[in-house]
This record gives C-alpha cells, structure tokens and sequence, in this order.
C-alpha cells in the first residue's frame, strides 16, 4: 500500500518495469548516484560516450519516464555535482536527495543544484537534523527558509531568462512606491554610492518627515509584517532612523491589526545618570525581538543591534526594513547583505518592497510606462548587480 518505492536499474527496464507500469499513481524512485562511501566502485565508471555510468542512468530514466511519468532519481545530497549532471541529464524527473542533515550536505548547495528552473522537481528528506536538534520546530522552519530561498530564485532567474522579470505587487507596495516619489525619498539619475557602483535611483528614507507621510509608510510597515507571520514581542528600533521607525508602526499595527506590541530603542552612547544604560522604553529580557529599520547596507547596523539585544538577554526574531535593494553585497559573493544577514543569523528579513517590485511598479505606473529610459537602466543595474 506504499505509495513510492526505491529500485535499483541494474538490470536494466525489465527489472523495474513491474514496478512502474501496473500503477502509475505510485512513484518508483530509481537508485541513480548514492552517497555511500564505496557507490563510486561502480557509478562513476567512465563509458564510451563519455557520460558516467549515473548519468546514463538518470538519462535513461528521463526517457522511460515519458510513457507512465511516474519515476525519479535518488541522488545524494552530499555530492552536488552528481545533482547538477543528473538535472543536467534528466532535466524532468524528480529527484529524491538524502544526506541533509547529519550526513553533512548543504541545503542551499544542494538545492541549488538540484532543483528544476521553475524552483520544484527536489524531494529533500531530513529525520536526524530535524529530530535530535535543540528545537526541531525552528529547525525545521530554517530548512524550509533556505529551500524556498533557493526555489525563489531559480523561479526569477527562469522568468529573466524569458524576457519575464515582472513579479506581482501588492496594493501596499504600490502605496510605498507612491509615496516614497511624492516625498522625494525615491529619485531617479545616476547616483554614486558608498560601494562606487553608479545607480540609476536613489532612496533616502529620511525624507518621510511629515506626519501623514509616517503615517502611511508606518501603515505599509504594519502590512508588511502582519504578512511576515513572524511571531515577536517588542519592536526595536536602532538609533537613529529606527527609533521614530519603531514607535509609528507600533501605533499601525494597533490601529489597523489590533496587534499591541511593545517598543525599545538604544542610545548611541550608554547614559550613566537617571535610569542609566543603553536602552530605553520596554524591558527586552527573555522577549522576542523585531528589529525595525530602513534598509540594510552592509548589515552593520543589524549585527551592532544583535549584540547589544544579545547581551540584554533578548532573542532576535527578525528584521523588517522598507526597501529590500536586492543586490549582491560585493563582487565576491552572489548573495546580497539580507541574504547574507539571514544566513549568518538564521532570521527572517522582510521588506515592504524589493527592487524586483519596483521594477514591475515601473513597468505598471501610468506615470512611467511612457518612460522606457528608467525602467531600462534600473533593469540593467538589477542584470548587472542583483542577487540571487
């Protein structure tokens, strides 16, 4: 009464044709590049095509699939360039990846590798890692993170690849877009940066200085967050920007979700007189933290944070900033500083927008349609500079 089963394709179709035909509602999953230490004995043997012996395996599994669409590959997770040539070589089939966990393979690696470009096709199987961690729950929850990561990011490398760079854009982000132009905070040009890259726009949330523009960006925030689903007890907003940050959404988030949380910020140098100390407002001991600020640059700002929030006995939870720039943190890495801030800290990051939504808010805008210049240049740098 299983519903798949592992076969091996020694002897070829024959013997697993009895398996795969009867039922083609049950998956068979073909023994294909196995992690065990000796399994190179005979899988990796060189052939006259040239392919190794895996490979033909999982080629030939591409084809024999075609008539009942009901096999896959099993292909070890410790090897990732075993997984790049069975996707290479069966670019169709499911693969079933064991070794994740205590066995040492690397998700992200693996995933990577693995994965069909529409982001599916990888059955990632972990029992020790998850079961005999300190917190399963969180375990588990950071293994799914850093397999939708990678799923995300082939689904946007495919739709590049079609000439398809839109992704969808919530009313709140339109909202953000529209106001962040009003106010001047998003400008449009040729901008130097910190890094010496040139950019084709600029943001500057210090220039939502008024009481409706806060209150509208604080209203975004509260959306934002609320969609998070991340689970926290006290926002902490980073002097200097963070500080007004944190009080205005704490009073969206009550007003508009009836979510009442408590507010904390620091002082950039520690007061030795009155109530003493670095932080001010909620007490954040044995609380769960939410760290409010604009952007992420460098990631500086958050680590100071993390430490300070650490040494207080706070946990951190997560991060939320208006604008997610989406590009690598320098040129020798792909990933960008959120990416490499949840990485390093094992959080959640999340943004009211990414560049890859104000590309599509550029494309959508009646005020832009007619300007292809800047959507254009703004396309490049993301070609160019993006994360990935």
């Amino acid at each position: 009464k299983a519903d798949c089963i592992t076969l091996h394709p020694y002897m070829g179709y024959d013997s697993i044709e009895p398996f795969v035909v009867p039922d083609v509602s049950k998956g068979c999953f073909v023994l294909c590049k196995t992690s065990n230490p000796s399994s190179n004995d005979f899988e990796t043997l060189s052939l006259q095509s040239g392919e190794l012996l895996y490979e033909n395996v999982a080629r030939k599994c591409e084809e024999w699939n075609k008539a009942t669409n009901n096999i896959g590959l099993v292909v070890g997770a410790t090897d990732v360039e075993a997984l790049s040539r069975s996707r290479k070589a069966a670019p169709n089939l499911w693969i079933l990846a064991p070794g994740v966990g205590f066995q040492g393979g690397n998700l992200e690696a693996a995933a990577d590798a693995g994965l069909m470009s529409n982001g599916l096709g990888l059955l990632v199987p972990v029992s020790r890692g998850i079961s005999r961690a300190k917190d399963p729950k969180s375990a588990a929850e950071e293994l799914r993170a850093v397999l939708n990561s990678v799923r995300v990011k082939k689904q946007q490398k495919e739709k590049e690849k079609k000439g398809d760079s839109q992704v969808a854009i919530e009313d709140h982000q339109i909202e953000f877009f529209r106001l962040a132009l009003q106010c001047g905070v998003l400008k449009f040009g040729s901008f130097t940066l910190k890094s010496g890259r040139v950019s084709p726009y600029f943001f500057n949330a210090g220039l939502f200085s008024s009481g409706s523009a806060l209150t509208s960006l604080a209203k975004c925030y509260a959306e934002t967050i609320v969609r998070s689903g991340i689970e926290f007890q006290v926002l902490f907003g980073p002097a200097y920007k963070g500080i007004p940050l944190a009080s205005i959404i704490s009073v969206a988030l009550k007003i508009n979700h009836n979510v009442d949380v408590d507010v904390a910020y620091n002082r950039k140098e520690a007061k030795d007189h009155g109530e003493g100390g670095e932080l001010v407002g909620a007490p954040v001991k044995g609380k769960t933290i939410l760290i409010v600020d604009d952007v992420i640059t460098a990631g500086t700002a958050i680590r100071e944070s993390m430490e300070l929030l650490a040494r207080e006995g706070a946990k951190v939870v997560g991060v939320s900033i208006a604008l997610d720039r989406q590009e690598k943190a320098n040129e020798e890495t792909n990933q960008s500083a959120i990416q490499v801030v949840q990485k390093e800290f094992g959080i959640k990051v999340c943004s009211i927008a990414g560049l890859e939504h104000l590309l599509s808010f550029l494309k959508n805008s009646p005020d832009f349609s007619a300007d292809a210049n800047v959507f254009s240049s703004v396309s490049k740098y993301r070609e160019k500079y993006g994360s990935y």
